[in-house]
């Protein structure tokens, strides 16, 4: 029996471009059939492959694209959310403008189930991207017999995890979970857990997109270009921010609690939101909160505005501008420019954040489909620095005590 093999659909590709006829495992032909006129021939023993290559007549199978209609198929909805309206407010902006987010609450305000659904509400794949992701999965023997991948990849790695797991590594470099979550959403739960040097390798690829793995026999660059949700308590013992609970730890511990996280790392974060914890009488509704679909009609609306408004510069999103493109593609009327200073005078925030307030207004913006960025769009993004203004209410309790 020929057993089944990594990589398949990368050499598919290749045999395509150099017109070559392609014989594999039987049980990889789904993967190589992908590849549109490629001829391919399956085979589950010896005996079946030398007689593929002693017979010049063999007819081999013509792969046959799937459709470019990739309609995804994800086992859990927004609709099952109950409460968490702001939380589900944020997801939807930062799905809309490709922000990373950042979610501080107490255990058991649903976090994790929040961030689970943030790919339903992605707009799908299109065939070039469900190619690469499949692609990915090929080379990391993550494919089943499924063929072309139509769902947006959702990687939760554990906060034990080492830096050669999550960006790759190996003798032979294998993708790490950054590029597993290539084209969707990775997600890190509670984020202060993770190792300082496993958080730190994140920059690269959150900055530019890919991954760069280097050995003594030479180097390889993989595709990440993902979306980062983050979550964590507000403080060890993560009741902090909670009316209902008591907050057992001290000033100092809140604080070292919160360093573990870089300022490099949290100036890659967009969108920071409080989520707290969810009323008896929430959990209790029968009403069915909005769905994912019709949540992600807006964001594809919202994106359609973005691809036009930044055709031809190399990039799709708001949350990819720097701040020259900041100046030339959001202009402030002189309320909203008032009040934006009076937020970075008032909370301490440094002019990063300034950009990243100006960012994610112009996507409230567009989900409004707006062309200007308004007074109440600022305050909206202004609302998004949790994490900022909750190091403002440590620093004012510090310095009372």
């Amino acid at each position: 029996m020929i057993r089944k093999v990594n990589g398949v659909l990368p050499i598919a590709l290749m045999s395509k471009r150099m017109d070559m006829k392609l014989i594999i495992p039987a049980s990889n032909y789904h993967e190589a059939s992908i590849v549109k006129d490629l001829p391919v021939w399956g085979v589950k023993n010896v005996k079946d492959l030398v007689d593929a290559l002693l017979d010049a007549e063999t007819e081999f199978e013509i792969g046959d694209v799937p459709s470019t209609s990739i309609r995804p198929n994800y086992p859990v909805d927004f609709s099952e959310v109950k409460g968490q309206e702001q939380a589900k407010r944020a997801l939807e902006i930062a799905a809309a403008g490709g922000h990373n987010l950042l979610m501080v609450g107490p255990p058991g305000s649903g976090k994790s189930m929040l961030a689970r659904r943030l790919p339903t509400i992605l707009p799908p794949m299109n065939f070039e991207e469900a190619l690469e992701t499949t692609k990915i999965y090929s080379i990391a023997g993550l494919l089943k017999n499924e063929g072309l991948l139509t769902t947006r990849p959702f990687r939760s790695p554990h906060h034990t995890i080492s830096d050669a797991g999550l960006i790759g590594g190996g003798n032979l470099p294998r993708p790490g979970e950054v590029t597993l979550s290539h084209n969707g959403v990775l997600f890190l739960d509670e984020l202060p857990e993770f190792k300082r040097g496993v958080l730190e390798v994140l920059r690269q690829p959150l900055e530019d997109g890919v991954v760069t793995i280097s050995r003594a026999s030479g180097s390889i660059t993989y595709p990440a270009r993902f979306m980062l949700v983050a979550a964590m308590n507000p403080c060890p013992c993560g009741y902090f921010t909670d009316p209902h609970h008591e907050c057992t730890c001290t000033i100092s511990q809140i604080q070292r609690y919160q360093q573990k996280i870089s300022g490099p790392l949290m100036d890659r974060i967009d969108i920071q939101i409080e989520v707290p914890s969810i009323e008896y009488r929430e959990l209790g509704a029968k009403m069915r909160g909005e769905s994912s679909s019709s949540i992600r009609k807006r964001v594809e609306r919202a994106r359609m505005l973005q691809w036009e408004r930044y055709k031809n510069t190399g990039f799709h999103t708001n949350s990819a501008l720097n701040p020259g493109m900041i100046e030339k593609y959001i202009s402030l009327s002189v309320s909203s420019m008032k009040l934006l200073e009076t937020a970075l005078v008032k909370f301490g925030l440094s002019a990063r954040a300034y950009h990243r307030i100006m960012k994610v207004a112009r996507t409230i913006a567009d989900l409004d489909e707006e062309d200007n960025v308004r007074e109440h769009h600022i305050a909206e993004a202004i609302h998004y620095r949790s994490f900022d203004k909750l190091n403002f209410r440590i620093r004012s309790i510090s310095q009372e005590v």
